[in-house]
């Protein structure tokens, strides 16, 4: 016969509860990831000596920062410890604030906070279906990365064609591309934990692929429904 704290034991280490407990971490620290580039890019875009650093050539060393940091936290994750990771997704998320800083410039306000929660509200929605479907999604990760690179490649054209047509294209298959992304990595996260035990180092991971689906989603959806400022 169980006690009531056997029992309560037993559940709390079930496979159930170490996976959801895996999952809230994961999101804990996207939203940390989140909070901190809003408040550096807010507080950068009301800084103009700030501003005319990074207009001065630091935008894209950041930007080539941002890259290698990626690169190093996704390759590196199984060898180093759980400060170092932490400390490397902060640092990355204290950086992009810095670029995005720009985004405060170029829309107002009220459409910012509007995008943002309509961002949220997409993002949330995909999660759940990506977390819930029955659908082995691993199958699109070929699409998905073949779509990303279409896209990417088209920005960078387009920024010597000037065409407003492709403009748009590039805006909705961008958001597409990373809709697609959201469902894929949130059911990606099952097979991490399963792999990984659930470490602190691999929710970390997690967030990242995460706080980059919502980053780019919520870029994407400013260029969409954005108000620019005039």
């Amino acid at each position: 016969m169980n006690t009531p704290f056997n029992a309560s034991s037993s559940s709390s280490f079930s496979p159930e509860t170490s996976v959801r407990t895996f999952i809230q971490r994961v999101y804990h620290w996207m939203a940390i990831g989140l909070a901190l580039t809003g408040f550096v890019a807010y507080w950068t875009a009301s800084h103009p000596t700030v501003l005319r650093a990074l207009a001065g050539g630091g935008f894209w060393i950041l930007a080539i920062a941002e890259i290698g940091l990626v690169f190093w936290l996704s390759a590196s994750i199984t060898k180093i410890s759980a400060q170092a990771a932490t400390l490397a997704f902060l640092a990355y998320a204290f950086l992009n604030g810095l670029t995005m800083s720009f985004v405060f410039l170029a829309y107002t306000g009220a459409s910012i906070a509007t995008v943002f929660f309509m961002t949220a509200g997409t993002f949330g929605a995909v999660s759940v279906f990506g977390w819930t479907t029955k659908a082995d999604l691993s199958s699109a990760q070929g699409f998905f990365a073949m779509a990303l690179i279409g896209v990417i490649i088209a920005s960078i054209a387009n920024i010597f064609m000037h065409s407003t047509i492709l403009y748009w294209i590039i805006s909705y298959a961008g958001l597409g591309v990373f809709i697609g992304l959201t469902a894929y990595d949130t059911q990606k996260l099952k097979g991490i934990h399963q792999n990984s035990g659930g470490t602190e180092q691999t929710a970390i991971l997690g967030a990242l692929a995460l706080y980059l689906d919502f980053i780019n989603m919520f870029l994407y959806m400013m260029r969409i429904f954005g108000k620019r400022r005039d």
